[in-house]
C-alpha cells in the first residue's frame, strides 16, 4: 500500500482529499462505508467515525482521526488552505460543506483511477481466481436445461453456482436474457420463459478477495436459424479480432475499431451500439475504456473486458465477453469457457 501512496504523491500539486471508498481501500487497505483520506507529501490522514475507529487505528502509515458521522464537517475544520478533491465522486453537498469551512478547493480528475488501471501481480492473481470461479459457474450452467425456464430462474442458478464454488459475492446482478429481451444489452431477468430457437445471454461475475470478474456467453435454446445464427458467428469473429488488438500502446478507440469493423462488414454495424470493453478490478467498471469515445491508451497489466455484441430488435441478441490481462505480446485470456455456440435443451 505504501508504494501506491508514494506513486500518488508524485502526481499531487496540493494535498488531495480522497472520498471514493474504493480509492481509500486501494491506497490503504481500509474498508469502510464512511471514510476519507487526505494525502499530502508529509503525511496521510485517515478519517472515519466511531464505528471504524478500532480498525482505522490499525492501518499502517496513516494518522487516524475519529470524526462525526458527517465527516466532511470535521475535515473542513481540521484542514486549512488548498485541498484537491475527486471531482468525479465528491457530492456537491460535501463540496458546499468544505467550501463553507474556508478551504480552497481544487478539482482533480482520475488521479487514483489511473493508478488503479495498471494492476500489480497480486491484483491480477485475485482477478484470475475470481474468473476461475466464473469459468466453473458457466461450465455448470452449460449442463442445465433452459427451454421452459424463466430468465429469473436461470439467473438464480448462476448465483447458486457462484456460492457453491466459493465466491464472496457477485460483481453485479446476474443477467439472464432470452429471446427478444436478449436484444437489450443490460436488461433485468424477469418472468419471460425461454422458448426453442431463441438466444440466451448470460452475463455474470464473481467477487473474491475484493476483486471482480466478468464474463458473457450466448447460448442457443435449441437450434438457431437464419439471422441469429449468422449474427453469432459475426460476433465471434469480431470478438477474436478485438482480442488480437488488445496490446500495449493501442488506443481504446483503435481496439474498439478492430472489432467494430468486422461487425460492420458483416452487415450488423447498426446493431452494435456499446463499446468493446472496460477495465475491471476492485470495481466492475474501471479504466481503461475500449470504445469510440475512449481517451485511454492500453498499457501492460491493464485488465479489460472484450465484449462485442449484436442486438436485433424483436428477435434476440448476441454478446461474447472475455476478461483479459494486457501483456507485452498477446493478451492473457482469463476466461476459459468455450466460445463455440453451445446448444442447450
Amino acid at each position: 500500500m505504501s508504494t501506491r501512496l508514494d506513486r500518488l504523491r508524485e502526481l499531487l500539486e496540493q494535498p488531495l482529499l480522497v472520498n471514493s471508498l474504493t480509492n481509500v481501500r486501494y491506497l490503504t487497505g481500509f474498508r469502510s462505508s464512511n471514510a476519507a483520506l487526505i494525502v499530502a507529501q508529509d503525511r496521510v490522514r485517515l478519517f472515519a467515525d466511531f464505528r471504524y475507529a478500532e480498525a482505522g487505528r490499525q492501518v499502517p502509515r496513516v494518522e487516524f482521526e475519529i470524526t462525526k458521522r458527517a465527516l466532511m464537517t470535521d475535515i473542513a475544520r481540521l484542514h486549512q488552505g488548498a485541498l484537491g478533491f475527486e471531482a468525479g465522486t465528491l457530492p456537491y453537498a460535501h463540496y458546499e460543506t468544505l467550501a463553507a469551512g474556508g478551504l480552497e478547493l481544487v478539482p482533480t480528475h482520475g488521479l487514483v483511477e489511473r493508478l488503479r488501471a495498471v494492476k500489480d501481480e497480486g491484483e491480477i492473481a485475485a482477478i484470475r481466481a475470481a474468473t476461475e470461479i466464473t469459468n466453473g459457474a458457466f461450465q455448470r450452467f452449460a449442463e442445465e436445461r433452459v427451454i421452459g425456464q424463466t430468465e429469473r430462474d436461470l439467473a438464480f442458478r448462476m448465483d447458486t453456482f457462484f456460492h457453491e464454488l466459493g465466491a464472496d459475492g457477485f460483481a453485479f446482478p446476474t443477467i439472464a436474457a432470452a429471446g427478444p429481451n436478449s436484444a437489450n444489452p443490460h436488461t433485468t431477468p424477469g418472468s419471460r420463459v425461454v422458448e426453442e430457437g431463441q438466444t440466451v445471454i448470460v452475463d455474470a461475475g464473481a467477487t473474491l478477495d475484493g476483486y471482480c470478474s466478468d464474463c458473457t456467453r450466448t447460448f442457443a435454446a435449441g437450434e438457431l436459424q437464419g439471422q441469429l445464427r449468422e449474427a453469432y458467428y459475426a460476433c465471434l469473429r469480431a470478438q477474436l479480432a478485438g482480442l488480437d488488438a488488445v496490446r500495449p500502446g493501442v488506443s481504446g478507440v483503435d481496439a474498439d475499431a478492430a472489432a467494430r469493423t468486422m461487425i460492420e462488414e458483416a452487415g450488423f454495424g447498426a446493431y452494435f451500439g456499446h463499446g468493446l470493453g472496460h477495465g475491471l478490478g476492485m470495481d466492475v467498471h474501471e479504466l481503461p475504456r475500449l470504445s469510440t469515445e475512449s481517451t485511454e491508451t492500453l498499457a501492460a497489466n491493464n485488465v479489460t473486458s472484450v465484449e462485442p455484441g449484436i442486438y436485433l430488435p424483436g428477435e434476440g441478441g448476441i454478446r461474447i465477453e472475455d476478461l483479459v490481462v494486457v501483456r507485452d505480446g498477446p493478451p492473457e485470456i482469463l476466461t476459459t469457457f468455450t466460445k463455440e455456440l453451445v446448444t442447450l435443451s
